[in-house]
């Protein structure tokens, strides 16, 4: 295979019909509170909110006519679909988007808008890029690969460009957002051909690393299943040429949770009123867990340019409700604590009194047992160590204390659904905790509902839509011990995503 150079097909590349050179823009409280110079690249101002139409616009810019002519195809959530439909509109081509039928309303629309024709197909990108591609072979259509593509990485290629001659001084990190890996790839291109000093760091979910496990293990993994919070992101392998060109160039990977996530959006809205998409805060979350990793052991980062790709924000309006709940956890300016307290007299002026005067965020509690209590209470911090000291006193006040900051099943579940035990059963039936993701279209529940035992009884049920294209479902379910073969083979055939959850400890504390 001949050798690409990046480096001039990144100056060639055909961008700026459709892209604006972004602003790189100071961000000064989160520089204050990093003690670095923080500088955030917006590409969330771009035509389709997103830099997505860099690489799609250059990949078919560079079509031969024929091929132009007879239109293109692409398989796509969202932002790559809204690219390569601005693309076709200003190229004056056909252009196909197969688009999951759990994608967005608002997204569909977006695309539609501009001319494309929307497919609608399967429950996932995988079902939808199988599809698209049995339509290329169909009706001739150019595929337009959403990230491994050297025409792709060249267009998104142009952000590094931009990023080295928008600033004079000397840079010290570059965080990107990574999926399939064409932003990365693209950006670590340019930069380490021109200036080889500045670290150019990956950012991943911890639910979805497809890269950060690549690159460790030396070949492309496949994830069994990635998280759908940053769903722009949510890629099982990356390209084939973006982990070459990752291995080679990219100097570190950094994986955030959601909750770190949720707070860089409010980071950043805080900067700029813009509200990002959970991918487009990722390199801004990146940033900052990197930063926090360097301040221990004598590698302490200080003074130095950051720069931090803000890469999108088509956001669903829907989704804020639960960024803002989970924005104060993931800065760690909330702890979220499970206390046990003696049912007497007294015990909560003690609890309040040991808890020295802090603001309490929330406070769930139901009766069950005549001799103690437990309670799900929220209570402002301002960082993990001050949690941990509160975790210290209330022990030491004599109160079973369990730090639920970290929980999923409580954070997300559990502080919405706070009752009372299930009274046992005789017979040996089992209640069993699962947590699943249900594809937000109609006709999920009933599938899951009509494949269970009808001789199981469901004893517990809490939905929680995040906005995103599948909801989180907590689902207690009463298996008799001699079935548990039977349900195992059910979760197989279900082929929903799901964690089982019955020795969690919130749900033993408040519900099992």
């Amino acid at each position: 295979m001949k050798k690409i150079d990046y480096l001039e097909r990144i100056l060639k590349a055909r961008v700026y019909d459709v892209a604006i050179e972004s602003p790189l823009e100071f961000a000064p409280a989160l520089s204050k509170r990093l003690g670095n110079r923080l500088l955030l690249k917006r590409e969330d101002l771009q035509a389709v909110f997103s830099f997505k139409l860099r690489g799609a616009y250059n990949k078919m810019a560079n079509l031969p006519a024929a091929k132009l002519a007879k239109g293109v195809i692409a398989a796509s959530a969202g932002n790559h679909a809204q690219g390569v439909a601005l693309a076709a509109q200003k190229l004056g081509c056909r252009a196909v988007i197969v688009m999951p039928v759990t994608a967005p309303k608002i997204k569909v629309d977006a695309v539609a808008a501009r001319g494309a024709k929307v497919v609608l197909y399967g429950d996932s990108y995988s079902d939808a890029y199988r599809h698209a591609m049995k339509l290329k072979r169909s009706r001739g259509l150019t595929f337009v690969h959403p990230y491994d593509d050297p025409d792709v990485i060249a267009g998104q290629g142009t952000i590094g460009m931009e990023i080295l001659r928008q600033t004079d001084r000397p840079i010290h990190a570059v965080f990107v957002a990574v999926g399939g890996g064409g932003l990365i790839a693209g950006i670590a291109s340019y930069i380490k051909r021109l200036k080889p000093s500045v670290r150019v760091i990956g950012v991943e979910p911890v639910d979805a690393d497809a890269m950060t496990r690549s690159l460790k293990a030396g070949r492309r993994v496949v994830l069994d299943h990635v998280g759908l919070f940053a769903d722009a992101v949510a890629v099982k392998q990356v390209g084939k040429e973006t982990f070459r060109i990752a291995k080679n160039l990219v100097d570190d990977m950094v994986t955030v949770d959601t909750d770190e996530m949720c707070a860089a959006i409010k980071d950043v809205f805080e900067e700029t009123r813009v509200v990002l998409e959970p991918s487009g805060a990722l390199a801004v979350a990146g940033a900052k867990a990197w930063v926090a990793r360097h301040g221990t052991g004598g590698k302490k980062i200080r003074g130095k340019t950051l720069v931090a790709v803000a890469c999108g924000a088509n956001a669903n309006f829907d989704r804020l409700r639960f960024v803002a709940e989970r924005a104060e956890v993931g800065e760690h300016r909330e702890a979220v604590l499970a206390v046990t307290l003696p049912e007497k007299r007294g015990s909560f002026r003690k609890f309040c009194r040991a808890l020295g005067g802090r603001n309490i965020t929330e406070f769930n509690y139901r009766m069950s047992d005549p001799r103690e209590a437990h309670i799900f209470v929220g209570v402002t911090v301002h960082d993990r160590d001050e949690t941990a000291r509160i975790v210290k006193g209330l022990k030491r006040g004599g109160f079973g204390t369990l730090d639920l900051s970290d929980d999923e099943v409580a954070k997300g579940h559990m502080r919405h659904m706070i009752g009372g035990h299930l009274p046992r059963k005789k017979g040996g039936v089992n209640e069993l905790l699962y947590r699943f993701e249900f594809p937000e279209r109609r006709g999920a529940l009933m599938k899951f509902l009509s494949s269970m035992n009808p001789g199981w009884n469901i004893s517990l049920f809490n939905y929680r839509n995040f906005g995103a294209d599948y909801g989180s479902i907590l689902v207690g379910m009463q298996v008799p011990k001699s079935e548990l073969r039977e349900f195992q083979n059910f979760l197989s055939a279900l082929g929903y995503p799901h964690a089982d959850e019955t020795r969690n400890p919130a749900y033993r504390l408040f519900l099992g």
